[in-house]
């Protein structure tokens, strides 16, 4: 497990060895490294996940998304319990790590 807390001022990407399997209810998402298996049970959802490391922050890939807003705190949870999982990891390019250095 990640042991850093999820923040969504940071930049995040896919797992390499995570592989997203689209479906009518939005995705399964499969770690071969873990062997753990998860439902991302909406579109949307999926969309935001494949597009983090096109943005310097989940924020930015929120904004970039056009989800309502107010939908936001469950993706958001969403996001931490799969960063919580290894699904998804800190970009490497990521902005506050270069200002940590």
């Amino acid at each position: 497990m990640t042991a850093a807390a999820f923040d969504a001022d940071r930049a995040y990407r896919l797992h390499e060895q995570v592989a997203l399997r689209p479906e009518p209810f939005g995705a399964l998402a499969y770690h071969y490294g873990n062997r753990r298996l998860n439902f991302l049970r909406a579109k949307e959802l999926v969309t935001l996940v494949e597009s983090l490391a096109d943005h310097d922050s989940v924020q930015a890939a929120f904004d970039a998304a056009r989800i309502d807003p107010r939908r936001w705190p469950s993706f958001e949870r969403a996001l931490a319990s799969l960063a919580a999982s290894d699904f998804l990891v800190p970009d490497a390019h990521d902005a506050h790590e270069g200002a940590a250095a």
